[in-house]
């Protein structure tokens, strides 16, 4: 996803809320200059995925069996571990660098190029995802105003400039062959997007607002390590924000 996010980034964060709002009930007051440059955005990008994307996921969906999806799945989020072990270090998080690595050199040998997660059984689960846009708001530049991409879907100013730094850390993006490449972008984008089919239903009438409030949320948890504050002043990290 951090080679080329493209429109999954817009499903992902209906998966993320499912187990994010488990921990939190507050709102987020969305800076949201752009509001109606946004909408629009986001009209085009859902058109995208309806008539494009989402058919052939679901197809996907009804071929693989999911034993078959779990290995595929696997695979991607052991390549992703790598852009967290970077920005761990970069985040001068060393602890939590040498467990991430561990994972995914365990996960990268024995679990077969990550296709298993080996690592998991040994004591090593996975951690939130870091990545360059969190980096730089750890290092004092966090502009948190809300952007809607097109193909890209919710991001914020911070972290539309962390992406290039994520593709470039991202494995996939050093592969000469270019029909590899884009095979594996594009299987990386159809496995997360087959993965969400079943969550969409949690989405609120005004699906943009919810979208919107739901990223800030997250991007504010994964930021500050868990430690958020809700609508009372009360800090809350029972997600276990720590020492990342």
């Amino acid at each position: 996803m951090y080679g080329n996010p493209l429109l999954m980034v817009n499903r992902l964060i209906v998966a993320i809320l499912a187990v994010f709002l488990l921990g939190t009930a507050q709102s987020t007051v969305a800076a949201d200059p752009w509001e109606t440059m946004n909408r629009k955005t986001y009209a085009f990008n859902e058109s995208l995925d309806r008539y494009l994307l989402k058919p052939v996921a679901t197809g996907y969906d009804k071929i693989l069996p999911d034993a078959v999806q779990n290995r595929v799945s696997s695979f991607f989020s052991n390549l992703l571990d790598l852009n967290t072990v970077v920005n761990d270090l970069l985040q001068g998080k060393f602890r939590q660098a040498s467990r991430d690595f561990s994972r995914f050199f365990v996960n990268s040998t024995l679990g077969l190029a990550g296709f298993f997660d080996v690592a998991k059984d040994m004591g090593l689960p996975q951690s939130d995802r870091e990545d360059f846009g969190q980096t730089l708001a750890v290092w004092g530049w966090n502009n948190d105003r809300y952007l809607m991409l097109p193909f890209i879907g919710p991001a914020t100013i911070t972290s539309t400039m962390g992406m290039p730094v994520n593709s470039a850390i991202n494995p996939i993006s050093y592969v000469d062959h270019i029909p590899t490449r884009n095979t594996l972008y594009g299987t990386s984008i159809l496995d997360l997007r087959a993965k969400l089919l079943s969550v969409e239903d949690l989405m609120s009438r005004d699906k943009y607002a919810f979208m919107r409030d739901t990223y800030l949320q997250r991007r504010e948890y994964l930021i500050k390590d868990g430690a958020v504050t809700d609508d009372f002043g009360v800090e809350n990290d029972e997600f276990g924000g720590g020492e990342f």
